[in-house]
C-alpha cells in the first residue's frame, strides 16, 4: 500500500438534530449513502480500497465506488419510504433488486456495494419501521432486531446459488449474512457496535474509531469475501493479523498507520480483501448515527 496522508476529522459526536417521521425516509436515505463514504475515505484499510489505492483490487478504484454511492442515492430513500410504509419483505426484495441493477448500469458491471445494498438497505428500512412504531430515536439494537421482522421471508427468499458468497458458504459449511440478518445482525449488535462505543471512549477522531471497527471486525467475522479469495489459510491469516494488531494497542499505538500498512502489502500479495467487514463497519456507523437523527 502507498504511503497515506492523515485525513483530519473532527471527534465522533452523534447529530443533535431531530427529524420528524414525515422527513425520516430522505435523512435516513442521505445517512446510508454518508456511511457508506466514510467507509471508503477511512484509511487505511487492509486490503480494501481506499481514495489513495485499490488494495487488492484490480477491477476497482475509489471513482467506481463514487459511481455507485451516485446511483444507489435513491434506493436508500426509497426503502426508508418502504420501511415507514410498513411494506413485505418481497418489496424491499424488489427495491435491493433494482438497486443492484443500478449499481452494476453505474460500475459496468463491478459489484461495489452488493452486501450493503441487502445489509444497509434492510437496516435503513427497518431504522423507518421502528420510526413508524413510534420511536423517536431507536436504539442501534432496536434497529438490528427490528430486521428480524422479516426474518421468515429472508430465510425463504431465493438465493443466487452460483454467487461467490454462497458458494463459499457450501464450501466452508458457514452462515453468511442472510443467516445475520434473520438473528437480528448480532455482529453488529456485540462486535462491531460495541468497538465504536470503545472508539468513543477512548475519544478517538472518526478515522481512527472506523479503523479500530474494521480490525474488530475482521480478527472475529468468517468473512466470505476473504474465503472467496483466499480460502480458509487466507481467512486464518487475515483474523491473526487483525487479532495481533488489537493486542498491541491497536489504533492507540504511535506507529498504528504504518502496521496497518505493512498488513495491507500482505493482503495484497494474497489478493485478500475483508468486503463482508467493510460492509458491516458501514451498517455500523448508520447505526451509531442514526440514534439521534
Amino acid at each position: 500500500m502507498k504511503p497515506q496522508p492523515a485525513i483530519a476529522h473532527a471527534p465522533i459526536a452523534a447529530p443533535t438534530a431531530r427529524a420528524s417521521r414525515a422527513d425520516a425516509p430522505a435523512r435516513l436515505g442521505r445517512l446510508a449513502v454518508a456511511s457508506l463514504h466514510a467507509e471508503l475515505v477511512c484509511a487505511p484499510k487492509p486490503g480494501l480500497v481506499t481514495p489513495f489505492d485499490a488494495g487488492s483490487h484490480d477491477d476497482m478504484d475509489a471513482s467506481t465506488f463514487h459511481r455507485s454511492l451516485f446511483a444507489l442515492r435513491g434506493y436508500f430513500h426509497a426503502i426508508a419510504r418502504a420501511g415507514l410504509a410498513n411494506a413485505g419483505f418481497d418489496t424491499l426484495r424488489s427495491l435491493g433488486l433494482s438497486a443492484e441493477s443500478a449499481m452494476q448500469r453505474a460500475t459496468g458491471g463491478i459489484n461495489t456495494h452488493r452486501g450493503a445494498i441487502f445489509s444497509l438497505g434492510l437496516l435503513v428500512a427497518s431504522a423507518a419501521r421502528c420510526r413508524r412504531q413510534g420511536q423517536t430515536m431507536p436504539s442501534a439494537e432496536a434497529v438490528c432486531q427490528g430486521v428480524t421482522h422479516w426474518a421468515e421471508a429472508l430465510r425463504a427468499a431465493p438465493v443466487d446459488a452460483h454467487s461467490h458468497g454462497q458458494r463459499a458458504m457450501r464450501a466452508h459449511r458457514i452462515a453468511g449474512v442472510r443467516e445475520q440478518a434473520a438473528a437480528g445482525y448480532p455482529l453488529l449488535r456485540l462486535v462491531a457496535l460495541p468497538a465504536l462505543a470503545q472508539g468513543r471512549a477512548w475519544g478517538l477522531e472518526r478515522e481512527a474509531a472506523l479503523v479500530h471497527t474494521l480490525m474488530t471486525l475482521i480478527a472475529v467475522v468468517d468473512d466470505l469475501n476473504l474465503l472467496h479469495r483466499g480460502g480458509a489459510s487466507g481467512l486464518v491469516l487475515a483474523k491473526r493479523s487483525a487479532q495481533a494488531f488489537l493486542q498491541r494497542g491497536s489504533v492507540r499505538q504511535a506507529d498504528w498507520r504504518t502496521q496497518l500498512q505493512a498488513i495491507g502489502r500482505q493482503f495484497v500479495a494474497r489478493r485478500l480483501s475483508p468486503g463482508g467487514s467493510a460492509d458491516l463497519l458501514a451498517c455500523a456507523w448508520f447505526l451509531s448515527q442514526q440514534e439521534a437523527l
